[in-house]
């Protein structure tokens, strides 16, 4: 049970904190849609697992050692993160809370692409997820290890399924001006983690260069 507590207190220290993620589950359950929260919570939830369990299995540090195959999770994260960030601030200026309908246009295929790219496509996080979650399972006894990423992965599924219901419930409240200068806002936050993975893309080139 201790070991249990350990993973599943890291797994929210690791996920609750802003980024691509969060983002992405608070725009789309800010609309009302119940349905669809519940749907880009879980989604997320099955990736964030599946990132956390390959880097408790040591994925990240292969893509860590291998150049090439770095470089290019940097460049097409980079592009694919920008380009979400932009599309998102031109839906920014037809943000309307019309019904709890207004995500049934969103279908689960896009809905999971967008779900699979802010995890799958984010170098950072498999590189920071593997050296945390990898440092710690060193540490571990091995017949501990199932129980602690059993926690972390308890964690992910808690935060993602809480912050989708409380986002859905006190979205009422929310003006349509509100939300459309929420979607700027994760825009922008969006497009500044691409062009920052952009930036650490020219840096690998040129640290790689002779």
């Amino acid at each position: 049970m201790n070991y249990l507590l350990q993973g599943l207190l890291l797994g929210l220290a690791y996920v609750a904190p802003i980024g691509m993620q969060n983002l992405f589950v608070i725009n789309i359950a800010i609309r009302g849609d119940f349905y669809k929260a519940l749907q880009v919570a879980w989604t997320t939830v099955f990736f964030d697992i599946l990132l956390a369990l390959s880097c408790f299995f040591g994925i990240g540090l292969l893509i860590e050692h291998n150049t090439w195959l770095h470089a290019g999770f940097l460049l097409i994260g980079a592009v694919v993160v920008v380009f979400i960030g932009i599309r998102l601030m031109q839906a920014a200026a037809n943000a309307v809370l019309i019904s709890d309908d207004s995500t049934q246009s969103i279908s689960f295929g896009a809905l999971a692409a967008a779900c699979f790219t802010s995890t799958w496509l984010n170098p950072q996080a498999i590189i920071d997820g593997s050296l945390l979650l990898g440092g710690f399972r060193a540490s571990l006894p091995p017949d501990m290890s199932g129980y602690f990423i059993t926690g972390v992965c308890l964690a992910s599924f808690t935060w993602f399924s809480s912050l989708a219901m409380v986002t859905h419930f006190f979205h009422a409240r929310m003006t349509n001006q509100l939300i459309v200068w929420i979607n700027r806002i994760c825009g922008a936050v969006i497009i500044f983690y691409g062009l920052k993975l952009g930036v650490s893309f020219i840096q690998f080139l040129f640290s790689t260069i002779p």
